[in-house]
């Protein structure tokens, strides 16, 4: 499945408005593309894993995964999706916002198990495979929210939501207390990190330099440079070219700019370049990927 097919299947797989934020899309690695470089968000988000196997890392932990895997991911963490070695994986994205499970005033649900979860004061399970001895009870909640929001009968978001909570009744189950924070210096390199993350998301449009990003954090030039490489898996020039390819390949699908317009957007100068640099990216020319070839 190429990009601009995906963001045409996301489109029709989108089971939610501001009133019931919840989506479910399907994606391939290395089909789509090679990885999904660190990044967080916001929004909470379950990666379930349908074929073949992979890497997913979440605050700096690795996980290898294979079909039936469950990787969570809570608002806020560090992640990233990899290639393990040259094997394929097909994987489905369930990403939903955590609040539409909170009533609008006090509630012991709230008050007594997902506020600590998100101030990280208990740890639920972040891996679950098959061999688990809950994994079949939380499997199945996700499989049957997929399948009411395919056919998507009557009141079926009632459902869908019955299901999130029993997905977390299952998770809560083994959650386990954490007896300290966690080290400073590993929340130092995760704020750090999601710093700049921050950063390049608002400013990759524009000459962003190693020099200007060390001062943004801080750092000397040599500092950032090795800071970046441990944290981000790669050079920071090779990710800022990557993230301005992926926003291009967006642009080229979702708006009418010419190739040249969409280039100087996303931070290319050089038109030749870009298209030299996507072709390597994507194996077409930014044409031809908007053109669906």
């Amino acid at each position: 499945m190429k990009i601009n097919e995906y963001e045409y299947y996301q489109e029709k797989r989108i089971h939610t408005s501001s009133s019931f934020p919840y989506v479910t899309y399907p994606c391939s690695i290395p089909l789509d593309r090679s990885k999904v470089p660190l990044h967080w968000h916001d929004d909470m988000e379950l990666v379930y894993v349908k074929k073949g196997n992979g890497m997913v890392t979440v605050d700096f932990i690795t996980y290898k995964v294979s079909a039936g895997d469950i990787v969570v991911i809570l608002p806020g963490q560090l992640h990233s999706i990899e290639q393990q070695m040259d094997l394929s994986m097909e994987y489905e994205n369930i990403i939903f916002h955590l609040d539409m499970l909170f009533p609008r005033r006090e509630d012991l649900c709230v008050n007594q198990y997902f506020l600590p979860l998100l101030q990280r004061q208990v740890e639920i399970p972040v891996f679950l495979c098959r061999n688990m001895e809950f994994y079949e009870a939380a499997a199945s909640c996700l499989d049957q929210a997929d399948r009411l929001c395919d056919t998507r009968p009557p009141a079926y978001e009632l459902s869908v939501k019955a299901q999130l909570f029993q997905f977390f009744f299952v998770l809560f189950s083994h959650a386990v207390a954490v007896p300290q924070p966690t080290a400073p210096a590993k929340n130092r390199s995760l704020d750090k990190a999601k710093l700049i993350f921050k950063y390049i998301e608002i400013h990759y449009a524009e000459n962003l330099t190693i020099k200007e990003m060390a001062e943004t954090c801080g750092f000397s030039q040599s500092h950032f440079m090795k800071f970046f490489k441990a944290s981000f898996g790669t050079s920071f020039v090779s990710y800022l070219k990557e993230y301005r390819l992926t926003k291009a390949a967006r642009l080229l699908v979702s708006s009418s700019g010419s190739v040249l317009t969409i280039a100087q957007e996303t931070g290319f100068d050089n038109l030749s370049y870009f298209n030299r640099s996507f072709k390597e990216m994507y194996g077409v020319t930014p044409r031809q990927f908007r053109e669906g070839v």
